[in-house]
């Protein structure tokens, strides 16, 4: 196999028409079979070139026939194989990233040291500081004995790494080095900008070292920024490999390490599947609070609600169809909304009273201006996985949109989080109550957890405080509950015709202020029920504004976050994973009304037989 020259050269001098130089050099590139890449500023040059010898050659002497480009000097290496996938030439601000104003290698250079000199200054033990002005990952793989690195990720940290030197280097001989020489060229002058007396750079940095010099003074090889990664002192390709995740250098023993695999990680980025997890919670929860603060219905915008006509309305107008759709709301208000052009088709145009509709359309009530309520969006993630996420959720926080909220919901912030992913709420938790919320990634996995819940294998356990001592530690409530909602959404007790539920309780502890804490088990999944079967017994949920005491309904149905809490929170939950296919189960921290000491219990309580204290 013919072999391939890789050259490296880099000039400052002034370019001028980028555009077109750009174009000619990609086609001759391209013409002579050369991969790899260029790039042209107003400053200059910086090549890494390889294909055939004699193509290379042609490039070379192309590009010194330009002007300012006449020295053009490269350093070349031979391998076997192209280290590029393609050629590309680019125009840049720079040729080698900086980001420092006024620096002009060109017309101001800091002097140079040849290789030779530098060698004979270390055979004959000179005192000089060898500073390293490579990134991190790159010094890794070697550097020159006693080098001191800058201590950088990339070259536009070297102005900070400077300022971190020592005071008394600026009056010591320092040669400073990198791969090829070019980021000297701006770190040289930048650091006598910075009051540095004595300044030498390597002329032609480590591989015109290795060159001329072999390896002496050196430990390793040197890294370069092509496939070949490496290159040790004879110039040859080295077995070091770049990690396809972090781009961090390896050396052949670090790809022996079982967590080196290929494409996805190396022993520098592995992560264990908590740290990963931990890593990408963290994540989400910066997306969550950059997102609630402000809440996004806290901002005045135009809500779109949209209804469907049904098949009893087909042919009816649209003022018949929205008193029909919508009962609870009166005739001359919806004339007034079709007269105020806030009636709207799918193109979003307004609609007449008397348009008539038809079955399956679909139409918008438009709500100008619109502000929600304020609400809770401390949301905490407790578990990500690929299936599923587990976090406790707030309150107040409706789940879904309804009523006044729409975008101050927990799945209009999930939605924003997780995009393009749709979530799924697995089940609910009122707006008031605090706890563990299951949330699918995919539809595949809500169909696998879904009917865990239609079954009764999902076990959940609720704290929840309330008004009045029951007169047994363990006691249940198989009241049945209505299947119709009432006022704010209210649910009743219906012995005759409501639906079957069971819920078990366990008194956790009694407090001389009249209330009792709870552990809840509803083994059954009836709207409100721990609420109605609690209030059905005449000790109301403390803090409840819907299941009052003395069996009466209240005016207000979701809390403002400066309201007293209601005492109910999903404590618990167990249920089989639908990926791992294996029992779980996840606890979430108890709320400051349920924690306490179990030493500092007030004045006249008792503690239950029972009683355990709720994690904190």
């Amino acid at each position: 196999m013919p072999k391939i020259r890789n050259i490296a050269a880099y000039q400052f001098a002034p370019l001028p028409e980028l555009k077109s130089l750009r174009a000619q050099l990609l086609g001759l590139c391209r013409g002579w079979e050369l991969k790899g890449s260029i790039l042209i500023s107003p400053e200059g040059i910086n090549l890494f070139v390889a294909g055939a010898p004699e193509k290379t050659d042609c490039l070379l002497e192309h590009l010194r026939a330009m002007v300012g480009l006449e020295k053009l000097a490269a350093k070349a290496s031979e391998t076997d194989h192209q280290p590029f996938n393609r050629m590309l030439v680019r125009i840049k601000k720079e040729i080698i990233a900086f980001g420092v104003e006024g620096i002009d290698p060109a017309r101001n250079p800091s002097p140079k040291l040849s290789a030779v000199t530098l060698k004979q200054w270390l055979d004959e033990g000179r005192p000089v500081t060898l500073l390293d002005t490579r990134n991190d990952y790159e010094v890794k793989l070697g550097t020159f004995k006693n080098a001191l690195p800058i201590g950088i990720d990339h070259f536009r940290e070297f102005p900070q790494a400077v300022e971190r030197l020592p005071t008394e280097m600026k009056g010591q001989p320092i040669v400073m080095f990198c791969t090829g020489g070019i980021r000297c060229e701006k770190a040289g002058p930048f650091m006598e900008r910075a009051g540095f007396k004595n300044i030498f750079q390597l002329d032609g940095g480590i591989l015109k070292y290795f060159e001329e010099c072999g390896g002496s003074h050196y430990d390793g090889e040197c890294f370069v920024f092509d496939h070949r990664v490496g290159l040790d002192p004879s110039l040859h390709e080295t077995d070091s490999a770049n990690c396809f995740k972090c781009q961090t250098p390896l050396t052949k023993a670090e790809q022996q390490d079982p967590r080196y695999v290929p494409n996805r990680s190396c022993p520098h980025c592995f992560k264990t599947a908590a740290e990963q997890m931990a890593l990408s919670i963290a994540a989400r929860h910066a997306a969550i609070r950059a997102l609630v603060d402000p809440m996004p219905g806290s901002v005045a915008y135009d809500r779109l609600r949209p209804f469907t006509v049904p098949l009893d309305c087909d042919g009816r107008t649209l003022l018949d169809t929205l008193c029909r759709v919508v009962a609870h709301l009166p005739r001359d208000y919806w004339q007034r909304e079709c007269e105020g052009g806030l009636i709207l088709n799918r193109a979003e145009q307004p609609v007449t009273a008397e348009h008539i509709a038809r079955v399956g359309e679909r139409y918008l009530h438009k709500f100008p201006g619109t502000i929600e309520p304020p609400v809770n969006g401390g949301i905490e993630i407790l578990h990500e996985d690929e299936a599923l996420v587990v976090l406790n959720k707030p309150a107040p926080l409706p789940m879904h949109a309804g009523g006044r909220f729409n975008l101050n919901t927990l799945q209009h912030i999930l939605n924003q989080v997780y995009h393009p992913e749709k979530p799924r709420p697995a089940h609910r938790l009122d707006a008031n109550t605090t706890g563990l919320v299951l949330i699918t990634r995919t539809r595949r996995f809500a169909a696998r957890l879904q009917p865990q819940f239609a079954v009764g294998k999902v076990k959940k356990t609720y704290l929840v405080r309330v008004q009045g001592h029951p007169k047994e530690d363990d006691f249940s409530c198989d009241a049945p509950i209505s299947a119709e909602s009432g006022v704010l959404g209210s649910r009743l007790v219906e012995m005759e015709t409501g639906l079957s539920a069971r819920t078990e309780f366990r008194v956790l502890a009694r407090h001389a202020d009249g209330t009792t804490l709870l552990e809840a088990r509803p083994l059954t999944g009836r709207t409100n029920q721990i609420r109605i079967h609690l209030w059905h017994l005449n000790m109301p949920v403390c803090g409840d504004a819907v299941y009052l005491a003395g069996h009466k309904i209240g005016e207000t149905q979701t809390l403002h976050p400066d309201d007293p809490p209601l005492c109910l929170h999903a404590w618990k939950i167990s249920f089989v994973h639908p990926l791992y296919n294996k029992q779980m189960e996840f606890t979430a921290p108890a709320p400051a009304w349920a924690v306490f000491q179990p030493g500092g219990l007030p004045e006249g309580s008792r503690r239950s037989k029972a009683w355990r204290r709720p994690p904190v």
